[in-house]
């Protein structure tokens, strides 16, 4: 039998006690893509279950991966959420540092003015009010901020430029926000994985924020292998298309032979 087209011949039981030996776990969301298509299951659990079988991060560490993507405003995916919070604990996590990951991935939501504020200028600049911005911008006030900023937070980026010009205040405030969220117990390497993961995530795929975390993470000894590895894990969530889509597809089904 050609690899590539092995379908109702695997054994679901089979197929089913595979993924828990590999991934510690069983959820029922998994069930009916199982049922449905064990061809296609034993294909993910090939693909998505590498990065889980090999690389350099620990379990507990991968677990605070899918957290975070599940957990991301521009995903909330709960069922998967819980079970990954689930997974973490059985590996160790504590409380603390679970609750560092939520923080650290709250902060996504900022994006609107990392990316809204540069594209702001853009137009201000096309509107001849460019130089208010430049003027705004070199107040020594604003500058010692961004001094603080670069000490504290370890990097600069040029799309803050307009925020810190704009709003001052709020720009300070987001600091301490963004310094609160980052007390934890997690390693420096670890919070820029997972800052990494929801960038990355196909779900949100912010690359100036990607790459300015790439940057961190590597300052922090952080390997191609590890990042990648994160990537990998990252890209899981496409399954939930059919975790989520398939039992729907079923119980539609189900109503539509029943209404005939």
């Amino acid at each position: 039998m050609n690899e590539f087209v092995r379908t109702e011949a695997l054994d679901r039981a089979a197929l089913k006690q595979r993924f828990i030996e590999e991934r510690g776990y069983w959820n029922s969301y998994w069930e009916g893509l199982l049922q449905v298509s064990p061809g296609y299951f034993e294909a993910a659990l090939n693909l998505w279950g590498l990065p889980h079988r090999s690389g350099p991060l620990e379990p507990k560490v991968r677990e605070f991966i899918l957290i975070a993507v599940n957990a991301a405003v521009t995903h909330m995916h709960e069922p998967a959420l819980r079970q990954h919070i689930r997974n973490a604990l059985a590996f160790g996590a504590s409380e603390d540092e679970l609750v560092e990951v939520l923080q650290l991935v709250s902060i996504l939501g900022v994006h609107a003015l990392s990316m809204g504020v540069p594209a702001l200028v853009d137009e201000l600049n096309n509107l001849d009010k460019g130089d208010e911005i430049a003027e705004l911008l070199a107040d020594p006030e604003r500058q010692k901020t961004k001094a603080e900023f670069m000490r504290l937070r370890g990097y600069w980026n040029d799309f803050w430029n307009g925020l810190l010009a704009i709003d001052h205040d709020f720009f300070k405030s987001y600091l301490q926000y963004s310094l609160a969220g980052q007390k934890g117990p997690l390693d420096p390497k670890i919070k820029e994985f997972i800052y990494i993961a929801i960038d990355a995530s196909a779900t949100h795929l912010y690359e100036p924020g990607l790459r300015v975390h790439y940057q961190k993470a590597f300052a922090c000894g952080a390997t191609k292998e590890e990042i990648l590895q994160v990537l990998q894990i990252t890209g899981e969530i496409g399954m939930q298309t059919s975790t989520m889509g398939i039992p729907v597809l079923l119980d539609e089904l189900r109503q539509h032979k029943a209404a005939r």
